[in-house]
């Protein structure tokens, strides 16, 4: 009766080893999926602030939207 009760708990103690590894295992492959869709939305994002930043789309901006122009030699004070 002694070893039935102990080999009961043995295999109760290890199927719930068992599972705790499975669930985590679950777990940590859930997490490493959630990090690449991280790091697929960041390098999406640094390429569109890159494209923000571009000098070409600033100055379609000024020049359409704000009306600024190029100064002319007469505007532009060079300080030494």
């Amino acid at each position: 009766m002694v070893l039935l009760s102990i080999f009961i708990v043995e295999l109760f103690s290890y199927t719930w080893c068992r599972v705790q590894c499975v669930r985590i295992g679950y777990e940590i492959t859930k997490e490493i999926n959630n990090n690449q869709k991280i790091i697929t939305l960041q390098n999406k994002l640094k390429i569109e602030l890159a494209s923000l930043k571009s000098p070409k789309r600033l100055a379609e901006i000024a020049s359409c939207k704000l009306n600024l122009t190029r100064p002319t030699s007469k505007q532009i004070i060079i300080i030494p």
